[in-house]
């Protein structure tokens, strides 16, 4: 996929990567055979960091995790739910990684995807969408990965969830993105109608802090009730900088127009220095980890330090995002605030977009970032008839307005009626034929030497 501008988040600017697909085949007890599909970006930089770690580097690791994915879950025999596949698995997947120096975050990416499609195939043998087939659990979710619930918790939640029809995109604002004028923050043609704002963060206070209240004179300038949230992508080294902004945020008059309409603040500090370093008063602004969600345990771990939310991305697993939504609701009923977001890393046209809007809307997570809309032109590298194929199938997510199919935003909200397809929020799959396998990793401790 050729980006049609530059996205630059963290210490990364992509300008193209690859795009993932998964596709399965399953047995069903008494259904006989169905296949499923999933997608996702091999985004670089993102799941793994490491300084000592060149961009193509840490696709390979990705590469690497759905390797080792694929032969865990090929080797398990007999009828499982889909749950138990996924979690007989995870734990020697983590473990495998460890072995061969991919960290836990970029470990789970393999068994994400696989489940994903999966779940798409289970769905289509059973002739039911993704919404009523997780109301009822057809997966077999339970509470063995999380300790902290009961298995009644997880059957409670997914049976009282009432899709929402229409999500509202949250519109990023990279770090080399146009700020002012044509192109920018406040150009509709740009911002799609959106009433809520990613901003980027990189790092540094003073540079943020004047970079935010550029974006805010822009967000007054739009005319309709806006919000934001700000992503720092592990930018911030310690606490002291990130008390060093948000005191700017407190005080700054500047800044008022990014304070006042302030959501929350999402993974400001590596995933490690996180997990040492409570949030103190700072709790108080609403922080979220997403980089740092690793693990079944993460969000209780980030609780304890201050954090009131946990991203929902499902290129980290949709199992996980619903057992976070779980604890989510039942920590709320207590009266304090947790919650879940929906972020996007890229999530492109077609299946992965779908899928992700899906998960969010089941979730009742009301905004979530949208970066595929306007970071890649339309389906990118797709072949037209498959373009077409999902627009044809999904009207009311695509439209072709003269420049390709593309995302069809409607006052800044995805609608998600479609979605109701049996399957996985999908009616189509891609062509296969179109598609090369993937490319074989190479040895990353070769690499590093």
């Amino acid at each position: 996929m050729h980006f049609a501008r530059p996205f630059r988040f963290g210490a990364v600017t992509i300008n193209a990567t690859p795009q993932l697909f998964v596709r399965v085949e399953i047995e069903v007890e008494g259904r006989g055979t169905a296949v499923g599909a999933s997608a996702e970006l091999l985004v670089p930089k993102w799941f793994d960091k490491r300084p000592e770690l060149s961009p193509a580097q840490t696709v390979d690791g990705l590469r690497r995790s759905l390797a080792i994915a694929r032969g865990l879950y090929l080797a398990r025999n007999g009828f499982l739910t889909a749950f138990d596949l996924h979690a007989s698995c995870i734990g020697a997947q983590v473990a495998t990684c460890a072995k061969k120096n991919i960290p836990s975050l970029a470990a789970a990416y393999g068994p994400a995807e696989i489940d994903k499609a999966i779940l798409d195939a289970l769905l289509r043998a059973v002739e039911t969408n993704f919404f009523d087939g997780m109301a009822g659990n057809v997966a077999g979710i339970d509470a063995r990965l999380s300790p902290d619930l009961m298995d009644a918790d997880i059957a409670q939640f997914l049976s009282g969830r009432k899709p929402l029809p229409r999500v509202a995109i949250r519109h990023t604002v990279g770090l080399d993105d146009t700020v002012e004028g044509e192109g920018g923050v406040a150009d509709a043609h740009e911002n799609a109608g959106a009433k809520y704002f990613k901003l980027k963060l990189a790092g540094d206070p003073a540079h943020d802090a004047a970079r935010l209240a550029r974006i805010g004179r822009e967000l007054d300038a739009i005319g309709r009730a806006t919000k934001v949230t700000l992503d720092a992508n592990e930018q911030y080294a310690d606490l002291a900088g990130l008390h060093a902004l948000m005191d700017r945020l407190d005080h700054d008059t500047a800044l008022r127009p990014i304070a006042s309409r302030l959501l929350y603040v999402e993974q400001p500090m590596p995933r490690d220095i996180t997990r040492q370093s409570p949030l103190g008063s700072l709790a108080a602004r609403g922080f979220i980890i997403d980089e740092a969600d690793d693990s079944y345990d993460a969000f209780p771990s980030a609780r304890a330090l201050g954090y009131s939310g946990i991203s929902s991305k499902s290129c980290k697993g949709l199992y996980k995002s619903i057992v976070n939504a779980t604890r989510a609701a039942k920590w709320s009923a207590g009266g304090a605030r947790f919650f879940v977001t929906g972020e996007d890393l890229t999530c492109q046209a077609g299946l992965a977009v779908q899928q992700d809007l899906a998960l969010g809307a089941f979730l009742g997570i009301t905004h979530a970032e949208r970066n595929g809309h306007h970071y890649v032109d339309g389906f990118g590298e797709t072949p037209a008839a498959e373009a077409q194929g999902f627009a044809a199938a999904h009207p009311d997510l695509y439209a072709d307005a003269g420049q390709g199919v593309r995302l069809n935003i409607h006052d800044g909200d995805l609608l998600t009626g479609s979605l109701h397809a049996a399957g996985f929020a999908t009616s189509v799959h891609p062509d296969w034929s179109a598609l090369r396998p993937l490319e074989q990793p190479g040895s990353l401790q070769e690499q590093l030497a």
